[in-house]
Order: structure tokens, then C-alpha cells, then sequence
């Protein structure tokens, strides 16, 4: 009996050591994707900051709205449509909204960072209050 509990603890370490190693290597690979994607040196840290300020990456931001290219005028119109589908009083799902809105301003933020500096910025015409 003893001999058979031994060889079901030997066995149960070995397999928790294995999945061990292999959520470790599958952590490695994931973190130097992020690195190698972010880019390195002044690019990268911009880009992690953008990140970190909105709570998402680029690519979670474009995969919301739709879009496979940074268009002003097609991220514009997704996120028109998308923010007034979900538009609470229309019954749609205020969480839904939010994250349509910050993608859009993870975008604006991408935009604008990669807009040539001599290019002049251009200001929006301030909304009314209701």
C-alpha cells in the first residue's frame, strides 16, 4: 500500500513540474511577443505608457472598433455606429459604450503620436452642455 502511495506522489510531482515548466516557457514567449511588438528604446516606453494610461494595447483597441488600419475617417465611423448601438437609453450596455470609447481614444493617442511634429494639431469645437 505504501508502494503504491509513493508512486502516486512521484507521479503527481511530475506532472505539476511539467505543466509548471510549461506555463513558465509559455509566460517567456508571451512577454518577449509583448517586447518585440511594443518596439524598443523611447517607442516602446510611449507606447507601454499608452497603454497603461487607457488600459489597453493598440491592437485590443483596433479589434474593438474593427479596424485593420489606423483611417481617422473609418475609426470615426465605427465608433459613431458602435457608441449609439450601445447607447443606454436605446437599451444597450453602458460597459459596452465605455469600451468603445476608450478604444477610440487609444487610437486618437497612436495618432497622434505618430503625426509629424510640423504638422499643426487640430483643436476639436467644444460640445455643448445639455
Amino acid at each position: 500500500m505504501a508502494k503504491y502511495l509513493a508512486q502516486i506522489i512521484v507521479l503527481g510531482g511530475q506532472v505539476i513540474g511539467r505543466a509548471f515548466a510549461r506555463a513558465l516557457k509559455q509566460e517567456i514567449a508571451a512577454s518577449q511577443e509583448a517586447a518585440r511588438r511594443a518596439g524598443g528604446g523611447r517607442e516602446g516606453q510611449n507606447r507601454a505608457a499608452a497603454n497603461a494610461r487607457t488600459g489597453m494595447t493598440l491592437e485590443e483597441a483596433q479589434q474593438i472598433l474593427n479596424v485593420s488600419q489606423l483611417e481617422p475617417e473609418e475609426i470615426q465611423k465605427k465608433f459613431e455606429h458602435l457608441f449609439n448601438v450601445n447607447e443606454k437609453s436605446k437599451g444597450g450596455s453602458f460597459y459596452l459604450q465605455s469600451k468603445v470609447f476608450r478604444a477610440k481614444e487609444r487610437i486618437d493617442q497612436e495618432l497622434q503620436a505618430n503625426k509629424p511634429p510640423n504638422e499643426p494639431k487640430k483643436e476639436e469645437p467644444p460640445t455643448p452642455n445639455p
